[in-house]
């Protein structure tokens, strides 16, 4: 189409829609009598649906994606020229804008040195796993094979990645799962009753948080256990943010008993919590692996990347002579030159217009602005946040810290859309704990944009809960 629709085009694509296309995280039934949201057009901060309804994205595209805003035509060029040049090619061998990009990327992240760029978090995350494994085999005899994950965290909808995957309701009915992924304790503050860590708090308990993993890695046994696999701070499974000490005390575990660590960056990557390009680089973290997508080409094309250190790089050159020795992985879309192309333009703007300062600006707007709703609503318990990726915890009674339903949160969601807002919340995740609002604005958001966001919350809080 060239971009004009009429009302029969718009009822034809409703129609197709419901008739071919399967939704991401949706039940179909509610469409056999009503219609689905079909997105049209974007634009910064804003998009526009098939009835012409406008609405403030506060989520970067619904899942923490659109960190540069809508309708870039720098990117759409950057992406254009280079399909026009090489559209493909595998990545068994190089290509322009993919060493760039690596080049670019890598300078970014001190201590980090190789880039293996893929399409999805979740095969993101996949690679640094089997990594894992192959360097169990390769040093350990195969022995050192575990890979611990948080409670709550998410690392993707694969197998593997869901066996990593600290949210049951999203794992609930695809088991039997990988074995070897073994769960440790979530480092919540506010939830540290759930931990037997009440009397504590500050540093003193993310320290003792910390400490559970060690519990765990005991319990298991040291030399059994080859990665820790953690967000800097978890995403959907409540936007946690680690308490001061934890990442210390973590860092610390990791090396005492040679355990890798593993940082999954696929929502707090290229700029989310402000200051620094990633969230590990607000805790002093010396990952051997980093795991990111949704931010890295802001959705203006599929890419993802597993960055290693060259320490583990050498791991996978060491013996020549030995054909099973190298990493014998590829990614079919991870050799589409559009990703990379894009990601480079993505960062190019990130720095030009000075957005990381933008963000930490912004989301320390934002969080003041929920801290006062939190004055003012009593079903707020928690504010947590950094940078433009906070979380509004509500709950049913501060004291007992009883969550709201998840059906009360979602006619929040619903209230806000209806003002032409569109918010997040955790949904279907972690059992009786979906009541977390959402908060992911894109990086160019302004001071009236994040009002605007707060006020229709402010409505929405009122409507729903008095």
């Amino acid at each position: 189409m060239d971009g004009t629709f009429t009302q029969n085009d718009i009822r034809h694509i409703v129609e197709a829609d419901k008739a071919h296309v399967w939704h991401h995280l949706t039940q179909h039934k509610p469409f056999e009598t009503s219609d689905p949201r079909i997105i049209l057009e974007g634009k910064g901060m804003r998009v526009w649906d098939q009835n012409g309804k406008e609405y403030i994205d506060a989520v970067s595209g619904g899942v923490w994606t659109v960190n540069v805003g809508y309708g870039r035509e720098n990117i759409a060029k950057a992406v254009y020229d280079q399909l026009m040049k090489l559209c493909y090619f595998a990545q068994s061998a190089g290509s322009i804008p993919g060493s760039l990009f690596a080049e670019k990327l890598i300078s970014k992240m001190p201590g980090m040195s190789r880039v293996y760029i893929t399409n999805s978090g979740s095969e993101a995350n996949e690679k640094a796993f089997k990594m894992v494994r192959q360097i169990a085999h390769k040093k350990y005899g195969g022995k050192k094979y575990k890979i611990l994950y948080r409670d709550r965290d998410y690392h993707g909808s694969t197998l593997a990645a869901m066996s990593a995957g600290g949210q049951d309701e999203r794992n609930a009915q695809y088991g039997p799962f990988a074995p070897g992924f073994v769960r440790v304790p979530h480092c919540m503050e506010y939830r540290k009753e759930e931990l037997g860590l009440g009397h504590l708090s500050g540093r003193d308990f993310g320290i003792a948080a910390a400490n559970l993993i060690e519990e765990v890695i005991l319990r298991e046994g040291p030399e059994t256990v080859g990665a820790l696999c953690l967000e800097p701070v978890t995403a959907g499974g409540g936007v946690i943010t680690p308490p001061d000490g934890y990442w210390e005390r973590v860092q610390e575990i990791c090396r005492k008993y040679d355990i890798l660590l593993h940082i999954d960056e696929v929502v707090c990557g290229i700029g989310r919590t402000g200051t620094h390009w990633f969230g590990y680089q607000h805790y002093g973290i010396k990952p051997d692996f980093v795991t990111m997508a949704k931010g890295v080409a802001s959705g203006y094309a599929a890419i993802a990347c597993c960055v290693t250190t060259e320490e583990v790089f050498e791991m996978f050159k060491d013996n020549a002579e030995d054909p099973l020795d190298h990493f014998r992985d590829i990614s079919t879309f991870g050799g589409c030159a559009a990703g990379p192309a894009a990601a480079l333009e993505n960062m190019r703007i990130i720095e030009d217009e000075n957005l990381l300062e933008n963000c930490t600006a912004m989301g320390e707007r934002l969080m003041g602005n929920l801290r006062a709703l939190m004055d003012k609503h009593a079903v707020i318990g928690d504010v947590r946040g950094l940078g433009l990726f906070c979380g509004a915890e509500l709950v049913a009674d501060r004291e007992t810290k009883e969550p709201v339903s998840e059906s009360q949160v979602a006619q929040v969601v619903a209230e806000c859309g209806a003002q032409g807002v569109i918010i997040g919340a955790s949904n279907r995740s972690v059992p009786g704990r979906n009541n977390t609002l959402c908060f992911s604005p894109a990086l160019i958001a302004t001071a009236d944009d994040i009002d605007a966001i707060t006020q229709a919350v402010d409505a929405a809080l009122t409507r729903v809960f008095g």
